[in-house]
This record gives structure tokens, C-alpha cells and sequence, in this order.
């Protein structure tokens, strides 16, 4: 009706702030990790960027110099238990709590089928892209969040909720940590929200093999015609991080451009 006052929705841009929030981000120093830091960051929450080397972390966190939220770096082998408390324990120390817990470290040290995979490289996987998401959660929930409560967003995949072929033990680590996010969701509620991301293919060195050769072409035959890019995944983290996400616990958001709508076989 003409001249009727517009009636607010209750979900405005400050609710996607995370001001005053600490964060942790493993795997932060490039990709999607860096991303997803500096949009907390830049959204007010002070950062912990988690990875292996020092240099690479150092120039992630000058990176974002200037932002509202502090930054600093902690380097860590994200797949060592021990490595794992002493990265919380710094968070805390440095920032007083941890709000915010984001599992996005990830490894895939095998290309070809399942049926070929040799256990060292298997149990590689699995420690890194399952186990230490386990860890780093419990090391946070001992810390801080069982406390003063918080958010846990573990990093999957499209691949966890479908068939590939060549990454298929990647995929697997992957749908098994679909399934441990909900099983957390459900044992850490109320105090703490545990969610994951599904990205589809995303421009990060992390997947070079898998798009830069036809890449192009598989954004094509996406319904959004683009592959990701990693602040696509980091505006989707920032949302499950606030408040705007208060009742959501236990979901995988996808952010794919559309993959998995596609009718089958057309990626």
C-alpha cells in the first residue's frame, strides 16, 4: 500500500558485526583461511590465523593491518593434538576467550581411486581433515566455550556429500566431518553452535589441479557461470559466525554456484 511504513525484518547489517569476538582460523595464512580471517577481521572480531609456517602467517596478518579487529598468528602443525592446545591456549592468552572456532585446515596428499590409497597417506588424510577438527573443538570447548559458549564452523566439501572420482578419500574425510559437526551440534548445544560449509570448486592454490586446466570450463556449466572464490566462502563463515545465525546449529550450508543442482553428470 502507498505511503505504508516499511516494517524492519529484524536482520540488519549489524548483525553480521562481530565486534568484541575472538576468533581462531586454522589454515588461515592463504585461501580460503585468509579470507575468511580478514572478514572477521574487518567485521570487528580479533584474530588468532593458525598454519605451518611462520612466514607465511606473518605476511597474512600484515595483510590485514588496519582492520577494526587485531590480528596475530600462531604457527602450528594443525594435525598434532599437543600443537592443538598450545595454539587455544595462545588465543586465549592473547585475547582473553575464544568465541569463535573455524576448522578450515585441510590436506589431500592422494590423487586416484579409493581402492588403491596406502594407509600412511589414508591416515594423513583423516588426521588432518577429520581428527584435528575433533581436537581443535575440544581443545576450545576446555578453554573457553564451555564456559562462555561460542561457534565451531568446520570446512567440507561438495565432494562430502556426493561421488567424485580421484579425491574420493579427501571426499570421505569430508562427509565424515559432516557428520561430526552435527553429532557436535547436538552434544555442545545450547552453549555453542556447531556448523559447517560445503564450498564447491573455489580459485585457491589448495585446488589449482582441479580448475586450472578446465576450470573454465566447469564454471560454465554452472548454474551461476563463475567458480568460487574464497570471499565467497568467507561472507558465508561470517554468517554462521553472528548472530544473524542464532538458531542455526548442526546445518551444512552449501555455496557451490549451483553444482549440486545440476542435473547428474553435468559436473
Amino acid at each position: 500500500m502507498a505511503g505504508a511504513p516499511r516494517r524492519s525484518l529484524g536482520c540488519g547489517a549489524m548483525d553480521l558485526r562481530l565486534d568484541g569476538k575472538v576468533a581462531l582460523v586454522t589454515g588461515g595464512s592463504r585461501g580460503i583461511g585468509k579470507a575468511i580471517a580478514t572478514r572477521f577481521a574487518e567485521s570487528g572480531a580479533h584474530v588468532m590465523l593458525v598454519s605451518r609456517k611462520a612466514e607465511a602467517l606473518a605476511d597474512a596478518a600484515a595483510s590485514m593491518e588496519g582492520l577494526p579487529g587485531d590480528v596475530a598468528w600462531h604457527a602450528a602443525n594443525v594435525g598434532d593434538p599437543d600443537a592443538a592446545r598450545r595454539g587455544v591456549d595462545a588465543t586465549v592468552e592473547r585475547f582473553g576467550s575464544l568465541d569463535v572456532l573455524v576448522n578450515n585446515a585441510a590436506t589431500n596428499p592422494y590423487f586416484g581411486p579409493v581402492v588403491e590409497i596406502d594407509l600412511a597417506r589414508a591416515d594423513k588424510t583423516v588426521q588432518v581433515n577429520l581428527e584435528a577438527a575433533l581436537v581443535w573443538t575440544q581443545c576450545a570447548w576446555r578453554a573457553s566455550m564451555a564456559e562462555h559458549g561460542g561457534s565451531v564452523i568446520n570446512l567440507s566439501s561438495i565432494g562430502g556429500l556426493s561421488v567424485e572420482h580421484g579425491i574420493g578419500w579427501y571426499n570421505v574425510t569430508k562427509a565424515a566431518l559432516v557428520h561430526l559437526t552435527r553429532q557436535l551440534a547436538s552434544e555442545l548445544g545450547p552453549a555453542v553452535r556447531v556448523n559447517a560449509l560445503a564450498p564447491g570448486l573455489v580459485r585457491t592454490d589448495f585446488a589449482r589441479a582441479l580448475w586450472e586446466r578446465g576450470g573454465d570450463a566447469v564454471a560454465g556449466r554452472l548454474p551461476l557461470k563463475r567458480l568460487g572464490e574464497p570471499d565467497d566462502i568467507a561472507k558465508a563463515a561470517l554468517f554462521l559466525a553472528s548472530e544473524a545465525a542464532s538458531w542455526i546449529t548442526g546445518h551444512v550450508l552449501v555455496v557451490d554456484g549451483g553444482a549440486l543442482a545440476m542435473p547428474s553428470g553435468g559436473v
